[in-house]
């Protein structure tokens, strides 16, 4: 790197009212970005950041509004409970029940997405996790859980308890026959893992309907791990997109 060049790191805030509209800033940010690779179905799918004020509240999309269109004014404010404290459109229910089980059994996670995306919805039924056959998918090498026990649409709390024991410490969760759950210290990293992750699946899917991938050995896989996988990495990487639909999509800032 030439001398005085740095590389960008998370911004710091003076005061929390900052911070708020910031993370509800980069929240609609990653709703345009999920629109942009296809990954919004009917009103299925849902990302969520913790309020920096009030850490057992989370900001989330109303029910029913496309993602392409969704401002940081539009955001809603929710507690663990479900009861709506901000805004006048109803809270998605399998929003609530998902991610409050995981915010609270995950103080870490800042931020959390979840949609039911083409290729993730594919390889969810198969039932397996991601295996290390490319760089990229070693950044979910020994970091990600399966949830097997599917009961239809998400309504019930134990459920969601559930959901979040499978995803543990790790920071995506494949659920089995619906989709795939990331988590990150930041919108940006919950939503780059998510977007690496559904392409993952994808490559995984191609390469075995061509024939029998080859992995990459174990030692490898955590080294690239380690490279990759990494809170301030998954940020990093999120970032060429987040500038991307800045740009492209100037009004989700209203």
């Amino acid at each position: 790197m030439p001398p005085g060049a740095s590389v960008p790191t998370p911004p710091a805030f003076g005061t929390v009212e900052e911070e708020r509209q910031y993370r509800k800033e980069q929240l609609a940010a990653g709703f345009r970005l999920f629109a942009k690779f296809g990954f919004s179905e009917g009103v299925a799918g849902h990302i969520t950041v913790r309020d920096p004020e009030h850490p057992d509240r989370f900001w989330v999309n109303p029910f029913g509004m496309a993602f392409s269109l969704i401002k940081a004014s539009d955001l809603i404010l929710v507690d663990h409970e479900g009861t709506l404290l901000h805004g006048n459109r109803p809270v998605n229910r399998a929003a609530f029940v998902i991610h409050a089980a995981v915010h609270q059994a995950r103080p870490d996670a800042v931020a959390a997405a979840h949609s039911h995306s083409l290729h993730g919805k594919a390889f969810s039924s198969l039932g397996i996790p991601l295996d290390p056959i490319t760089q990229d998918a070693c950044a979910f090498f020994e970091d990600h859980g399966l949830y097997a026990d599917y009961q239809g649409v998400v309504s019930d709390a134990e459920e969601g308890k559930r959901i979040a024991r499978a995803l543990g410490p790790y920071k995506a969760a494949i659920l089995q026959n619906h989709g795939l759950l990331t988590v990150g210290s930041t919108v940006a990293e919950a939503v780059w893992w998510f977007i690496t992750m559904e392409r993952s699946c994808q490559a995984q899917l191609l390469a075995m309907a061509a024939g029998t991938p080859r992995l990459i050995d174990r030692e490898t896989a955590l080294i690239t791990r380690g490279q990759l996988g990494g809170s301030f990495a998954g940020w990093f990487q999120a970032q060429p997109l987040m500038d991307q639909i800045h740009a492209s999509d100037p009004d989700l800032f209203g």
